[in-house]
C-alpha cells in the first residue's frame, strides 16, 4: 500500500517510514471522515460520494492497525455516526439490523 503524504509517497510494506508524517495524515483522514459524517448524517448533504468516504476510512483503520500508537478515542473507526436527523422517527423491524465493517472485495463479503 502506498500513502500519500502531501507530495511523498510511502511504501506502508517498507519498514522505512516517518512516523510525524504517518500522524499528521491520520489526523487529515481523521478531520475529513468527521466533516464527510457530519455534513451526511446531520446536514443531509452529501459532500463527497459513499465511496470516497468509506476508502478514506479504510485508509485510516488500515494505518491504526499498522499503527495503534496513533488510535483515539475520537477516530471514526472508534465510534458509529451521530446523532440522527430530527425528522427521522423511530422504526421497529421485523428482522434484526445486522452491520459488519465496510466491505472493499467478494473475499470480504464472504467472510463475514
Amino acid at each position: 500500500m502506498l500513502l500519500a503524504v502531501g507530495n511523498d509517497k510511502y511504501n506502508m510494506n517498507s519498514e522505512k517510514y516517518n512516523l510525524d508524517e504517518i500522524k499528521e495524515r491520520i489526523e487529515k483522514l481523521k478531520s475529513l471522515i468527521n466533516k464527510y459524517r457530519y455534513s451526511r448524517h446531520v446536514l443531509n448533504k452529501e459532500l463527497v460520494p459513499i465511496e470516497i468516504e468509506d476508502s478514506l476510512k479504510q485508509e485510516l483503520f488500515e494505518l491504526e492497525q499498522k499503527f495503534p500508537q496513533f488510535i483515539t478515542s475520537d477516530s471514526p473507526t472508534q465510534r458509529i455516526g451521530g446523532a440522527p436527523l430530527k425528522e427521522f422517527n423511530k422504526v421497529r423491524h421485523e428482522i434484526p439490523m445486522l452491520s459488519f465493517n465496510d466491505a472493499f472485495s467478494w473475499e470480504e463479503l464472504k467472510n463475514y
